[in-house]
C-alpha cells in the first residue's frame, strides 16, 4: 500500500515528473471554448490566446466527481490518498474535494493549502518529501497542517485589473493601484489575496518583495523554495533574481523556477513574479 498525493492544476505542477502523484484540472474557458488546464491547454497557449483575445477568460472549479473518480483509482490501487488544494477562501475546489473524499473516510485526506500556485505547490512538494521518509497518510497531513502556516507566498504584478475582474479584490482597490503606472504587490494571507503595497515601477516592485521577505524573518532554504511568472517570458523574473542575488547566493545553488497557468493567470494577468518559501 502506498500514498497518493493528489493536488489541482492552480498548484502549476502539471509538468512534475512526480511517481504516485495526480493532478486535477480545473477548467478555463475562452468565449464559448472550454479547455481543461494543463490538460489540452498548456501554459504557453494559454498566454497566447489572453494575448491575442479579445475577451478575457474565465475558470471554473474542479467537480466532486472528478475527485471521486481519482480517488476511486487510488483506493482500488490499494492506495491511501492526500490531497493538497488551493485556499478554500479562494476557490470551492476544496470544496468539492472534501464533498468527495465521504465516500473514502479514513482513505483519503484533503488538506487546504490555504495558498495558490508557488506556495501551494511548495506545500505539496513538502508532501513528497515526508511521503519518501515513510511517514503514515495522518502523520503527513498533521504536519501540512502545521506547516502551511509558515509559506509565504508575495507578487509582484503588472496590474490588479485581472483581480478585480476576477472579484478577488474590491474595484477601489484595483483603482488605486491603476494610477501612476503602479505596480501593487500582493500576498495569500490566511487563504486570501491581499495588497501589500504599490511601487512605481518594476524596480521599486522588486525592493517591495525584497522587503517582505526579510520581514518574514528570510527563506528557510532546507524548505521547498519556488520562483514562477506569468506571461510568454520570464525576462523580469530573470532580472529580479540578478537584482536581488544576495537573497539566494548563500542558500541555494539552483532556483527553482515555474510557469503560473491558466487556473492561476486568469486572475492575475500577464507580467507577474512570485516568491514562495517557507519562512526561516
Amino acid at each position: 500500500m502506498g500514498i497518493r498525493i493528489i493536488t489541482d492544476s492552480a498548484s502549476d505542477m502539471i509538468a512534475e515528473n512526480v511517481e504516485n502523484f495526480e493532478f486535477i484540472p480545473l477548467t478555463v474557458t475562452f468565449g464559448e471554448e472550454e479547455f481543461l488546464d494543463g490538460i489540452n491547454l498548456s501554459h504557453r497557449e494559454f498566454y497566447e490566446k489572453l494575448v491575442e483575445g479579445d475577451e478575457l477568460p474565465h475558470t471554473s472549479q474542479a467537480t466532486p466527481f472528478v475527485f471521486e473518480e481519482a480517488y476511486k483509482r487510488a483506493v482500488e490501487n490499494g492506495d491511501e490518498v492526500v490531497v493538497v488544494t488551493m485556499s478554500a477562501k479562494l476557490s470551492g475546489t476544496w470544496q468539492s474535494a472534501v464533498t468527495a473524499a465521504q465516500s473514502y473516510k479514513g482513505k483519503v485526506f484533503v488538506v487546504d493549502s490555504e495558498n495558490v500556485t508557488v506556495g501551494e505547490h511548495a506545500l505539496i512538494d513538502y508532501a513528497i518529501r515526508l511521503r519518501a521518509q515513510e511517514k503514515a497518510a495522518g502523520e503527513i497531513v498533521k504536519e501540512l497542517e502545521r506547516a502551511k502556516k509558515r509559506i509565504r507566498l508575495v507578487a509582484l504584478l503588472d496590474t490588479l485589473e485581472y483581480l478585480k475582474r476576477g472579484g478577488r479584490i474590491s474595484k477601489a482597490a484595483a483603482f488605486a493601484g491603476g494610477l501612476l503606472s503602479i505596480k501593487p504587490v500582493i500576498a495569500v494571507e490566511d487563504g486570501e489575496v491581499v495588497v501589500l503595497g504599490k511601487a512605481r515601477g518594476s524596480k521599486q516592485g522588486n525592493n517591495l518583495l525584497c522587503e517582505e521577505i526579510k520581514k518574514a524573518g528570510g527563506i528557510d532554504f532546507s524548505m521547498p523554495h519556488f520562483l514562477g511568472y506569468t506571461g510568454l517570458s520570464d525576462a523580469l523574473l530573470q532580472k529580479y533574481i540578478r537584482d536581488n542575488e544576495a537573497l539566494w547566493k548563500d542558500g541555494i545553488g539552483e532556483l527553482q523556477i515555474t510557469t503560473v497557468g491558466g487556473a492561476i493567470g486568469t486572475h492575475v494577468g500577464p507580467g507577474a513574479i512570485a516568491v514562495a518559501f517557507f519562512s526561516a
